[in-house]
């Protein structure tokens, strides 16, 4: 009730105006009838009621909260005052709002990646099944999740008692073109309980269920997601029923998922979900359902009520051992098997989700913040500093509220409401800007091949810590010059003179402080973004050990032509051969695996069947080798007469060599590789030594390599990797390419990637903090400079009186200017040292990022305070010039 009396006040006011108004009438009128004439009615009515105003005024408190309407006036007030200040009020906006703005944008990215449930029924009983630990186990992988095959899975479902529900899901692409340029959708292969277990429900059409997963079922029915919907079919309502091409296989559309799910892998959204079933019709020969060492798989489980994940886990691992001895594969032997069977599963929370960017980006992200958080404090400080001053101002005007018996509590507030204004509109215009910002980012993460989605929508954490933040920075900037504008005595403040008086150095302490602490704050963040620039730089300079630029790389795709195995390689020298006779081509070759991509590992062997370690294996051309420049230091390249009929050859890098033989020349010499089951071992006679090259992360040390001759793949598959060396813009090229292949067989699919476009996509972590921190780095200094000059040149006003008494009993201006930038400079100096001695200190959570370099690297050290004190001491210039050239005279009559 009070609530609605307050915000109905006025309208009462109004009523009750009206009412006294009408009661005076009444009671003039019954005067003039008893006989009073019409004035001294109206007076005796007025003296009976008494003062209408009074009345009115008492009336209205009462339907008043005196605190909030205290509030109002204060923010009235204070919006009264940036109203005549718009400098001030733009810069300290902004500066709260960039700040505000990239805390809040990316704590969202913070939020959305680790700490928001998945959009399903009861996300917190979701529990993932999983190994025990991070174990090596032999066979194939696929997708970005598979610590699972298809045959622990089956066991798993079959025997497990804690889950209610429980599924099983891979990761894949799939290529919705029937010729020429390949066109990818996400995909998911789930078993039937996946939706059920969820408890997704389908926006049209229905989802899958278990009669949809039974082995051998072929192509049926996929569920698309509603994103997919509306991009492809453009949100047709008759979509249920049509059909889609999943790699040369049709497939029906039976539903779509709600617009609220996107899966279960946080950072990534799925396009297609097709049953576990299907995959050995949609993938032909490279089916993993079948392979027990093909890992493929994750499982995640509705725990049941009552259950707990440590009974879950105790659960799993009494299971273990029959789980594993019945999904063993056939050929694991000696180690591998006992080491298979050694295996324990455990239940993990996966009520927020996997995610493979949360892995790879939450270190950067907490680190961002807490350089955002830095570029905050600065801000607030240099805000407090502005404060300061304009406190300092309306000395006089609060030591006149005060004498006249305003509370010391009441100014206090009345103060902090125009700081309660700044960081209010400051919240409001940063959370319009981390939208973008966020967004930025998620782009800025998002290649061509690898498209990321995150739910940006707010909820209330980021609201909530939004506002956290928003009062924070209103008592970091306001309370200190609130609480010290009102702590002097009026008497002082109103003394004639007071201000010019020489001021006391006690008198600029806080204000010194700040700036010191900005300074400081200032080359944390700038040695920061010098380190991380630096470290990039490093990787971008790096030699990889192969040519980067002019380098196209061609997927092809014969999945559709259904060669024979034996008629492959001859299909692919051909199309080689094709592409070499185009215009501006300088060379071509053919190889399995991309650079910069995936990969195949072998164990090898000495010819004593000694373990000798991993070595990365890549099957390629006569030709590869000059086509990415790699450099050969001795033997030859592969060529034609290496083929199947011939010693099985291999070309080995460096670190192979120095790995496998120790010192010395390893041509001639040979060595072995563990075979594929029911094969003996094959020896492989090296023929030549290449410089060593990275493979998938130019972090990696250089890893041990081995190429062996396309022409001796036992069994070649029906994808190739063509790579092309030109200086041709790339267009036109890809065109000829595109022309060429249509040529051949217009059912070949194909994708290009410039190598060095996919070289330069695996440094996105780097580039986002050396992009962030320099940003953030420079905005600091920039803070810390202006905070500085504010400083000095309110000292130089402060102390006009002193500098004009120096300067009339005979300083000359150079000494007055050396004075103010000796002030400036001790400033510096002090914020210098305590940031260099906090950069060494909180160095150390960066190490990890940073490539060859240290934390504590020298260089960068002294790059950054040579870059800021440059910069500090060229701000304190000008009032140190303003200073010198002040008038001796001006300045005492003033006074």
């Amino acid at each position: 009730m009070a609530w609605t009396r307050f915000f109905r006040r006025r309208r009462w006011d109004e009523e009750r105006s009206r009412e006294l108004e009408a009661y005076l009438q009444i009671e003039t009128d019954e005067n003039i009838a008893r006989g009073m004439a019409a004035d001294d009615a109206r007076l005796a009515a007025r003296r009976k009621l008494g003062n209408p105003t009074r009345i009115r005024e008492e009336i209205y408190r009462m339907n008043t909260l005196g605190f909030l309407e205290s509030l109002w006036q204060d923010l009235r007030y204070g919006a009264r005052l940036l109203r005549l200040s718009p400098a001030f009020a733009l810069v300290a906006i902004a500066s709260l709002a960039l700040g505000i703005g990239a805390n809040t944008a990316i704590f969202q990215l913070l939020d959305a990646v680790r700490l928001r449930s998945l959009p399903v029924q009861n996300p917190q009983e979701l529990a993932e099944v999983g190994f025990d630990h991070h174990g090596m186990y032999a066979g194939r992988g696929r997708g970005r999740f598979h610590p699972l095959s298809n045959a622990l899975w089956e066991e798993i479902r079959d025997r497990q008692q804690a889950f209610s529900g429980v599924f099983a899901w891979g990761t894949d692409v799939f290529n919705l073109a029937r010729g020429g340029e390949i066109h990818n959708a996400q995909g998911l292969w789930v078993s039937g309980e996946f939706f059920s277990t969820l408890g997704v429900q389908p926006m049209l059409g229905r989802v899958l269920t278990p009669s949809d997963d039974r082995p051998g079922c072929g192509s049926p029915g996929v569920v698309i997601s509603a994103a997919f919907w509306q991009r492809e079919f453009g949100g047709s309502p008759d979509v249920v029923g049509r059909t889609l091409t999943l790699n040369g296989h049709l497939a029906e559309i039976v539903g779509v998922s709600q617009p609220s799910f996107f899966g279960v892998e946080v950072g990534r959204t799925f396009d297609v979900a097709a049953p576990l079933c299907s995959e050995p019709a949609i993938k032909g020969e490279y089916s993993m359902l079948v392979r027990r060492d093909g890992w493929w798989l994750d499982a995640m489980g509705r725990l049941k009520p009552g259950w707990s994940l440590a009974q879950a886990t105790a659960h799993l691992g009494s299971i273990s051992p029959g789980l594993f001895e019945a999904s063993v594969p056939a050929w694991y032997e000696g180690v591998d098997k006992q080491t298979y069977l050694a295996f324990k599963l455990k239940a993990s929370r996966a009520g927020s989700g996997l995610s493979a960017l949360r892995n790879e980006y939450d270190r950067p992200l907490r680190l961002l913040l807490g350089i955002a958080g830095l570029v905050l404090l600065i801000a607030c400080a240099n805000l407090a500093n502005l404060m300061l001053a304009r406190a300092a101002t309306r000395e006089r005007e609060i030591a006149v509220r005060l004498a006249l018996g305003a509370s010391r509590g009441r100014l206090i507030r009345q103060l902090l409401a125009e700081c309660v204004l700044l960081a209010s509109l400051g919240a409001f215009f940063g959370a319009v800007l981390a939208r973008s910002l966020s967004q930025f980012l998620v782009t800025f993460l998002s290649t061509q091949g690898d498209p990321l989605f995150v739910d940006l929508n707010a909820d209330w954490r980021v609201l909530g810590f939004t506002a956290a933040v928003a009062i924070l920075t209103c008592l970091l900037f306001g309370l200190a010059p609130a609480l010290r504008a009102t702590r002097n005595e009026p008497v002082n403040a109103m003394k004639a003179g007071g201000r010019g008086m020489t001021a006391r150095r006690e008198r600029f302490g806080l204000r010194r402080m700040l700036v010191v602490s900005q300074v400081a704050l200032s080359l944390v963040l700038l040695v920061g973004a010098l380190l991380f620039v630096r470290s990039l730089r490093n990787l971008v300079t790096l030699d990889a050990g192969f040519q980067q630029g002019g380098i196209l790389a061609a997927n092809v795709d014969l999945t559709a032509l259904h060669l024979p195995a034996e008629r492959r390689l001859l299909f692919k020298r051909d199309l080689v051969e094709r592409v070499r006779r185009i215009p501006g081509v300088d060379a071509a070759a053919q190889t399995a695996f991309i650079v910069w991509g995936d990969y195949s590992d072998a164990g090898i062997f000495d010819n004593a069947r000694q373990f000798k370690g991993i070595t990365r294996l890549n099957w390629v051309d006569p030709g590869y080798i000059r086509t990415l420049q790699i450099a050969l230091l001795s033997g030859r390249d592969f060529n034609m007469q290496d083929t199947l009929a011939s010693q099985r050859v291999a070309i080995v890098n460096q670190a192979f060599a120095r790995k496998v033989f120790g010192a010395g020349n390893p041509i001639g010499k040979s060595f072995q590789m563990g075979a594929e089951p029911g094969q003996k071992p094959r020896v492989h006679v090296i023929v030549g030594l290449v410089k060593n090259t990275k493979y998938a992360d130019l972090r990696e040390d250089f890893p041990p390599i081995a190429f062996l001759p396309a022409a001796q793949d036992d069994n070649p598959d029906v994808f190739a990797l063509l790579y092309v060396r030109s200086n041709s813009p790339q267009a036109p090229l890809v065109s000829a390419i595109k022309r060429v292949m249509g040529e051949a067989s217009p059912e070949i699919n194909l994708e290009f990637h410039a190598l060095r476009i996919q070289i330069r996509d695996s440094l996105l972590r780097e580039q986002l903090m050396a992009t962030l921190s320099g940003f953030f780095g420079l905005l600091a200094g920039l803070l810390a400079t202006i905070g500085l000059y504010g400083v000095m040149s309110y000292m130089v006003a402060r102390r006009r009186t002193e500098i004009g008494i120096r300067m009339a009993l005979g300083a000359e201006r150079n000494s007055v200017s050396r004075m103010i930038l000796r002030e400036a400079a001790s400033l510096t100096g002090m914020g210098l040292v305590a940031g260099t001695i906090l950069a060494l200190a909180l160095g150390r959570t960066a190490s990890s990022m940073l490539f060859e370099l240290r934390p504590n690297d020298p260089l960068t050290m002294a790059m950054a305070i040579a870059a800021l004190a440059t910069v500090a001491l060229a701000a304190s210039y000008l009032p140190a010039q303003r200073a010198a050239g002040l008038d001796p005279m001006t300045a005492l009559r003033e006074e």
